[in-house]
């Protein structure tokens, strides 16, 4: 079994968000993301066949959901989303990292 820390290898340079796969079985995948400055490109929406359980570790983000609903996240924040909720990151912190932390899973 090893140990492993949330917050090491984080690369100084992030031109891109950064996704770690963490764990994964049968129709579960925990992912560890890494965001500076990142956000969704303009019109992009997930619009996921899975839920998703996600939490901001450190740093802060905004999401903004097709409702116009938007939620703004900071260290030990975590929202729930039911799959096809259509949502977009806003934004993430420009000047630190946020580190998620994020649980997909079969549709309750």
């Amino acid at each position: 079994m090893d140990v492993a820390n949330l917050f090491d290898d984080i690369p100084r340079a992030l031109p891109e968000e950064r996704v770690d796969l963490l764990a994964r079985s049968e129709g579960v995948r925990v992912e560890r993301i890494v965001s500076r400055g990142h956000r969704s490109p303009d019109g992009f929406w997930y619009d996921q066949d899975q839920d998703e359980w996600v939490a901001v570790l450190s740093g802060r983000a905004t999401l903004r959901f097709a409702d116009g609903r938007t939620v703004e996240l900071g260290p030990g924040d975590h929202v729930d989303i039911p799959a096809h909720v259509r949502h977009r990151v806003d934004r993430t912190a420009p000047d630190t990292e946020t580190v998620w932390l994020a649980v997909f899973r079969p549709p309750a």
